[in-house]
């Protein structure tokens, strides 16, 4: 019964806060990317754990909390872990504090972790050579974020890692023109009109895995890769592309990171479409119209982009210059 059910609890909301933690530095870089690194002088994290265990049936039946650890406990235990964390990245602190979880509590037979990056980045400030950002001063930053996740159960004597991917959420683009959606099927539930050069408003979550999952704890910083980079990929590539649909963008952007770091096997996207409807259509002596927010529902999509996607291209390409 143990082995078919659901069985498990934790903490969430976890906040935690490192200042001077080790930066990450060795980043390799790309042309989308001026991404070369992080100084850590603010690390925030917002993390949630969740331990499981056939031992702890008898708290949910009988109420014995013998082999119960108090939730509060495990985030004291987080955060008291996040002080003696010698490495740089997300992947690799959850990595760290799910052993430790596991080393510690002999009964805990799976360790879930997730943490979600709180932001921030250096205030302005006046120097003798002009404004420069401040090595002392943060502000705390409302735009998207980075995110990993880990698993880690016990077999026997061992701890083996389950899954492992690190994720940007809540990436927000505004395209004005270069944005077409026409060619779709029309028939008696149709109303949308056919538009060959709209405004487009995404939302993007982005999640990635790597291959060898050790990777994604930096420890050789040049096969590490960075939500930063990832956001500078996505909008690289929706300046440049004449997008027929979300579909295809989001196609061209996983594209575009496998090939920029074969080091991963997948992306996967979760965009949602929220482009602006049209108030004033016609401005005098401007171009520019005057839009407002989307009335729901909205349109979503979700797509993973694999390695094998790439080499299918790469192929395409070849046979196209023979010819």
């Amino acid at each position: 019964m143990t082995n078919e059910r659901t069985m498990n609890y934790g903490k969430q909301d976890v906040f935690a806060y490192r200042t001077y933690m080790k930066p990450l530095t060795g980043v390799r870089q790309i042309p989308e990317s001026d991404f070369s690194g992080n100084e850590n002088v603010v690390f925030g994290l917002n993390v949630s754990v969740s331990v499981g265990g056939k031992q702890f049936l008898s708290s949910f039946t009988e109420g014995d909390n013998s082999l119960v650890v108090a939730t509060d406990s495990m985030k004291n235990f987080i955060q008291w872990h996040l002080g003696s964390y010698k490495g740089s990245t997300t992947e690799g602190f959850l990595a760290y504090v799910a052993k430790a979880f596991l080393e510690r509590y002999p009964h805990f037979e799976t360790v879930e972790m997730t943490g979600e990056e709180v932001s921030f980045e250096p205030a302005t400030t006046v120097t003798d050579n002009g404004l420069k950002p401040s090595n002392i001063v943060f502000k705390h930053s409302r735009n998207e974020r980075a995110q990993a996740s880990t698993k880690f159960a016990r077999q026997g004597q061992d701890v083996e890692l389950i899954s492992q991917s690190s994720s940007l959420l809540d990436l927000q683009l505004i395209k004005v023109e270069g944005n077409s959606f026409v060619g779709y099927i029309r028939d008696e539930y149709t109303t949308l009109p056919e538009d060959s050069n709209r405004p487009l408003f995404i939302y993007l979550n982005i999640h990635w895995q790597y291959q060898d999952v050790h990777e994604a704890y930096a420890d050789d910083p040049k096969t590490y890769v960075a939500a930063e980079q990832i956001k500078d990929i996505a909008s690289s590539v929706f300046h440049e592309l004449t997008t027929p649909s979300i579909q295809n963008l989001i196609y061209k952007i996983g594209y575009r990171i496998l090939e920029r770091f074969p080091q991963l096997k997948d992306v996967t996207f979760e965009s949602q479409n929220r482009t602006w409807e049209t108030v004033v259509e016609e401005i005098p002596n401007s171009k520019g119209k005057v839009y407002t927010e989307p009335r729901p529902p909205f349109g979503f999509q979700v797509f993973t982009v694999t390695k094998e996607d790439v080499e299918s291209e790469k192929e395409k390409e070849s046979v196209s210059i023979e010819k």
